[in-house]
């Protein structure tokens, strides 16, 4: 696990704190029943104060899953 992924999960622990730490790499809006439209802004709120960034309302809609967050992040660190 790098240091993006491990920050990553350390927000969704924070967040999901019930969810076990070996389903964070798979958990999305669809399997975990706590995330819903409050849980994503509590989310995206904590990982934008964890990486010093801001998303767009738009990218909202795409940042569904740990792997689509995790993929957005890698991204913007190679900007």
């Amino acid at each position: 696990m790098d240091d993006v992924q491990a920050r990553l999960a350390k927000c969704f622990t924070a967040v999901f704190p019930e969810l076990p730490r070996s389903q964070i790499p798979a958990a999305s809006l669809t399997s975990v029943k706590e995330w819903d439209s409050v849980a994503t802004i509590t989310l995206m709120t904590v990982i934008e104060e964890e990486f010093g960034l801001q998303f767009e309302p738009e990218q909202l809609e795409q940042l569904v899953s740990f792997p689509s967050i995790l993929e957005f992040l890698r991204g913007r660190k190679d900007d």
